[in-house]
């Protein structure tokens, strides 16, 4: 599955201006965006989860990691917006 092109770039520069690493990933699971991909332009954030659990009860994270995503997001779709 490829994301739209310009939804990964504004992702990817709003992570660089605020300074956080990022990089690009391949994920095996299937999200709902996967599903929303064929009728809006998407893409992800993902942020460290402990231990690499994700989707399970224990799945847990740092309040930095969640802000940072959230931030991530907010300037992304800021970007977008023009």
């Amino acid at each position: 599955m490829n994301f739209d092109p310009e939804c990964v770039g504004s992702v990817r520069s709003a992570a660089e201006k605020l300074g956080f690493s990022n990089m690009e990933i391949v994920s095996g699971a299937g999200h709902d965006a996967c599903q929303m991909s064929h009728v809006v332009p998407t893409g992800m954030i993902f942020i460290p989860c402990k231990d690499g659990i994700s989707h399970n009860e224990i799945e847990s994270a740092e309040p930095e990691h969640i802000s940072a995503g959230a931030n991530v997001l907010l300037h992304a779709m800021l970007q977008s917006a023009g």
